[in-house]
């Protein structure tokens, strides 16, 4: 796409590559780029610079956005070691990220509310977001909890320490992630998202040797790699999710480097490595236990460490022997960040470089195939047949799910025993077809209970009494034992997996549903015989059977947007 008077949002735009990236932008002529980071000094800063580099750009080209995108916009600015030590936003932060997607959740979303205000046509995400989560370090959390629970701790601490737990767990805070982003770009009517990933070793193998801890590799980088590699696979799945955003990701696999070379003060976790005064005298004997806290720290000589240093922004500051180390042939070696902009910008106007992980991905996974295309029929009529000597209907096990499918598939069975092709449920009343299946339940035990048997309950025509078997799908059991009934769950619950007898889901299978599958068909011109069109009249068979398989496939792909885009 042409980035010309585009509004583009740069995630982690202060950092190595997000420079780059907004750098690299500037000629392409968008309308305006928000360029955020973590504190408000780094994003603001950046901008105050960038305004500088390109003074002929307008006072509000360049707009600051900061804070944490991965929580809610109350807390994006706050530390996260004091959020998981106060209670409530603790259990707050907890909820956000393992309760249900609801509205209230996604809009206090820091995500949500930065990208739903700006409303960017491009976002190139710079974040390096496998670090971020990994590095909240389980194991570390792991290793507090054990001797919590050593120390016989009061339930209090116990619960803490737990629900800290709870909210390290790395793939619930991704998963969270991606339902925010995508529902957000999606109400923003974003067009294109392009991810800058990582390998999380830069390209090395399980030898890496930069890795901090006795274990080679450590489980921490490890952990950075497989969060890295999930969040792969969810974008590949946002890819090819209708209507949204076009999905790349460039992951690159070496070191990144450099944003600049200076002398000056070292520092570490944004502060300055001071200097500390230990004589030859303090030196202590290497005896029984070796102490990794000391009872009294060393006094610093009030200097600090200033040296020759290479910035390689997010990846560290690196000494000359470090970055030589690092970069040599056989080693990480690197890329500069201003070749994986020319990379994001080249793909985002429609280029291909051949370094789009989620293209690959397309390219590499095996697709449906024409052999199996070829068998389905086949398959279809050894079921029908089987049907038939056995007298059964196969209609649904609850096995492949959602509980949906089993109810839909089954109300679509029940309107089949009634009505004998498609047309004849448009001739019925839905008062009449409501009755007629409730009286075919009510004779037919078998049926009955082979639906409830399954977890689908059956919700009666007055909309006011529910069969149901010993195990029921929907609602699912979320700790609760009961929960409030009211016209607003019940409607709910019957459109996720009760059976609904009511004569507005009958009105609904009639006008929404068998009406238009019909006027579908119909549309197709009689001397269009190309191969543009699936479902025409002769894949409905003329509409003289109700194939219950393809109707519900049909109310997935138009009523849940659950088609298939891509081989």
């Amino acid at each position: 796409m042409d980035i010309k008077n585009k509004t583009v949002l740069v995630l982690g735009g202060w950092g190595l590559v997000g420079n780059a990236v907004t750098r690299k932008l500037v000629p392409e002529e968008p309308k305006q780029i928000i360029v955020t980071s973590l504190k408000q000094s780094e994003a603001e800063d950046e901008c105050k610079r960038l305004r500088l580099e390109f003074p002929e750009k307008p006072e509000n080209y360049f707009i600051p956005w900061w804070g944490n995108i991965f929580i809610r916009n109350d807390f994006k600015d706050a530390d996260r070691f004091e959020i998981l030590r106060n209670k409530e936003k603790r259990r707050v932060l907890m909820a956000d990220v393992m309760e249900e997607l609801t509205d209230d959740v996604l809009h206090a979303s820091s995500l949500y509310q930065l990208i739903v205000n700006h409303k960017p046509d491009i976002i190139i995400d710079c974040i390096n977001s496998a670090t971020g989560i990994a590095y909240q370090d389980i194991y570390s959390t792991y290793r507090t909890i054990k001797k919590t629970i050593e120390t016989n701790p009061t339930p209090e601490a116990l619960i803490e320490e737990t629900e800290i737990l709870v909210c390290t767990l790395y793939i619930p805070q991704l998963i969270r992630h991606i339902q925010t982003l995508y529902a957000s770009m999606k109400e923003a009517k974003t067009q294109i998202y392009v991810k800058i990933g990582t390998s999380g070793t830069g390209g090395m193998g399980l030898n890496i040797p930069y890795t901090h801890s006795e274990e080679k590799p450590s489980r921490v980088l490890l952990s950075k790699s497989s969060v890295a590699g999930a969040h792969t696979l969810l974008l590949f799945l946002m890819g090819r999710t209708p209507e949204g955003a076009i999905t790349k990701e460039i992951k690159p696999t070496a070191a990144i480097a450099w944003k600049r070379i200076e002398f000056g003060e070292i520092k570490k976790r944004g502060k300055a490595i001071e200097i500390v005064d230990v004589d030859l005298k303090d030196a202590i004997p290497l005896t029984s236990k070796l102490k990794l806290k000391l009872d009294k720290t060393f006094n610093t000589t009030g200097d600090t460490l200033k040296s020759v240093f290479i910035d390689t922004g997010e990846n560290g500051t690196f000494s000359r022997g470090e970055f030589e180390a690092i970069t040599a042939q056989g080693q990480m070696e690197y890329v500069t960040p201003e070749e994986i902009a020319d990379d994001a910008i080249y793909e985002i106007k429609g280029g291909n470089t051949g370094h789009d992980i989620i293209n690959a991905l397309d390219n590499a996974t095996l697709e449906p195939t024409y052999r199996a295309g070829f068998l389905q029929a086949s398959a279809v009529e050894q079921l029908e047949e089987l049907e038939q000597i056995h007298n059964v209907d196969s209609v649904a096990f609850e096995l492949l799910g959602p509980p949906r499918l089993s109810k839909l598939l089954h109300e679509i069975n029940l309107i089949k025993l009634v009505c004998k092709n498609l047309k004849d449920i448009l001739v019925i009343s839905p008062e009449e077809l409501s009755d007629k299946i409730y009286q075919i339940l009510k004779e037919n035990a078998k049926l009955r209970n082979e639906i409830l048997s399954i977890g689908i309950p059956i919700l009666l025509p007055d909309g006011k009494s529910l069969l149901r078997g010993n195990e029921m799908k929907i609602p699912p059991y979320r700790g609760d034992d009961e929960l409030d009934i009211n016209e607003k769950s019940i409607n709910l619950w019957a459109h996720d997996g009760w059976v609904d007898l009511r004569v507005s889901n009958m009105i609904k299978w009639q006008n929404e549903r068998i009406k238009k599958i019909i006027d579908e068909a119909d549309s197709i011109p009689k001397i269009d015989t190309s191969s543009m069109h699936v479902r025409t009249k002769k894949y409905w068979n003329n509409y003289n059977t109700i194939d219950i398989g393809k109707v519900v496939s049909w109310i997935f792909i138009h009523e849940e947007q659950g088609k298939r885009m891509k081989a």
